[in-house]
């Protein structure tokens, strides 16, 4: 039986998000550099998008770069943003046919100028697009995330904006990079990492998460559909009891 007859199309994550880890490693493999990892991972990337899309996930975010790696060698962190640039040049046309609106995460601004204005040409083009919102986590760190929604809200207070009573779960929403997304469903990371690298720390306060072995250039629609079988067969109960949501 094939494994996409096995997915119940009612109970979807709603919001996936996908560490995607492992290029350097299976370009080690290959006995290439760490970029012709990065480069095939790219492969992967447009299957798993056209997949959650054709499948009915409306929201898929992508860690595709962290704060962190900018302390990465410099022709690496070179590689990785020409290889971002020259992906959303060449795929605009995929996320058209497909009714995807691009939307992007993170500390914008440390992107070199290029990146930016593709970056954001695209994210205008598709802005009306319906089908999936895919969100690009760049130059994405949470706890920066998180440090400055306490920044912003600390300032309303300051300024008798809001009232510190008032401060709740939604204002924190309202200030994160996230704001308009719902919280994760399912989070899942490839190449036998069991770690969250700081991604999302506050939105996948009750996801499911998903381990995988399989490095992320060799990740395909079908290791993508094992993922979402192993999320529906699990109960999601969200602090109460199995009789509760029964």
């Amino acid at each position: 039986m094939n494994l996409i007859e096995s997915i119940d199309h009612t109970n979807l994550p709603k919001h996936l998000a996908i560490i995607m880890d492992g290029n350097g490693r299976w370009a080690k493999q290959q006995g290439f550099l760490r970029a012709f990892g990065h480069e095939n991972g790219t492969k992967s990337v447009k299957e798993i998008i056209k997949t959650s899309a054709k499948l009915g996930i409306e929201y898929l975010t992508l860690y595709a770069f962290s704060t962190e790696n900018w302390n990465r060698p410099k022709l690496e962190v070179q590689a990785l943003m020409k290889i971002l640039i020259n992906s959303l040049k060449k795929e605009l046309g995929t996320l058209q046919e497909n009714n995807i609106r691009l939307n992007a995460i993170g500390n914008l601004d440390k992107l070199p100028k290029t990146a930016q204005k593709e970056l954001l040409d695209v994210m205008e083009k598709t802005k009306n697009n319906s089908r999936l919102t895919l969100t690009l986590a760049l130059s994405y760190g949470s706890r920066e995330e998180l440090v400055n929604a306490v920044k912003a809200i600390s300032d309303k207070v300051k300024n008798n904006i809001i009232s510190i009573d008032t401060i709740d779960d939604s204002i924190i929403n309202e200030h994160l990079y996230t704001q308009n997304l719902p919280d994760v469903d399912l989070l899942i990371r490839t190449s036998g990492e069991h770690r969250i690298s700081n991604f999302l720390l506050w939105q996948i306060a009750y996801a499911e998460l998903y381990f995988t072995n399989v490095l992320w250039p060799d990740f395909k629609d079908q290791d993508l559909y094992e993922a979402i079988i192993s999320y529906q067969k699990r109960e999601r109960r969200f602090g109460k009891t199995s009789e509760q949501i029964k």
